[in-house]
């Protein structure tokens, strides 16, 4: 077991017509729940940090959760930082042994955004390390991704090509319709196949990546309400579009605010029902539990890369 790249995982992806989870992490029990489900699953996965995770649960113990987690399972792990805020950032998460950064430059102009993805790209593949960029923008909130819908931004597909050639970068994030955080769509939920076509048609074979890809299913956002909650009800992505995304040259799909609720509704439920409960370890069992469940509902029936560890 070992931190690899994700240049062969998304090769076969491609090949296979499936998308490989980027699921984030933040402490322990969501770890282990991610590598049970990819180990039950033989799915291979990404571990992916954010800015928000990185301060939370500090490097250094970042670091040794996943080393702990290779070696329970035996699994090789693609440990990513999601969306890089600067050249600064991804270099130190290099530093750390990240195996693959992101950096995001897509608030800056188009040129702008070229020179420090440029910058990160060169750093980074001299040290063995590969880079996922975006072009275009998504709106929504989540961590320190703070986008109105007005900013929005979908990605053009002839800047796609050239900035891919321009930057040599690795994998790209596009912005098609999806939506980062629990609040998704007002209307009816709509990717633009289209523009994905068109930019898988321009760049054919290049790992495109899909942010802002969680579900949002109406029973978990109803499970944490039941239990004390607050959360609006809010239409995501369907997961037949991601399915269908999937079989269109996206190689990669992260998955966050899923886990989150699912983890939240479950832990909820034990405090409510069992007022009695102050042994941390037998909520966040059953947390845990949760996140292997639906990170192994994701592989099986949303990316379809149950089964291709040994493909």
């Amino acid at each position: 077991m070992a931190l690899i790249t994700s240049t062969e995982m998304f090769k076969k992806a491609l090949e296979g017509k499936y998308a490989v989870g980027a699921f984030n992490v933040n402490n322990m029990e969501i770890i282990q729940g991610i590598m049970d489900a990819a180990l039950q699953e033989r799915s291979p996965l990404i571990l992916q940090v954010s800015a928000g995770a990185r301060k939370y649960a500090k490097p250094a113990y970042l670091m040794k959760l996943v080393e702990a987690a290779m070696i329970d399972t035996g699994l090789d792990v693609v440990l990513h930082l999601d969306h890089g805020e600067s050249f600064e950032v991804c270099a130190s998460c290099i530093e750390d042994g990240f195996s693959s950064v992101m950096i995001d430059a897509s608030k800056l102009p188009f040129e702008e955004n070229i020179r420090e993805t440029k910058r990160v790209v060169e750093y980074a593949h001299a040290r063995g390390v590969v880079v996922e960029a975006e072009l275009g923008t998504l709106a929504g909130i989540e961590d320190d991704v703070n986008v109105a819908a007005k900013d929005a931004l979908f990605t053009d597909p002839d800047q796609a090509a050239e900035f891919v050639e321009r930057t040599g970068v690795d994998s790209l994030a596009i912005a098609i319709g999806t939506s980062h955080g629990a609040y998704k769509f007002k209307g009816e939920p709509r990717l633009d196949y289209e523009r994905l076509e068109k930019i898988t048609t321009l760049m054919p074979g290049f790992p495109i990546v899909l942010h802002g890809a969680s579900s949002v299913p109406k029973q978990f956002v109803e499970a944490c309400n039941q239990y004390g909650g607050n959360i609006p009800g809010a239409q995501g992505v369907p997961e037949e579009m991601l399915a269908k995304a999937a079989k269109m040259g996206v190689a990669k799909i992260n998955i966050d605010t899923d886990l989150r609720l699912a983890m939240t509704g479950s832990i909820r439920k034990v405090l409510v029902e069992q007022p009695e409960v102050f042994d941390p370890r037998t909520y966040l069992k059953e947390g845990r539990t949760a996140i292997k469940d639906m990170v192994a509902h994701k592989m099986r029936n949303v990316l379809g890369s149950s089964g291709k560890l040994d493909a």
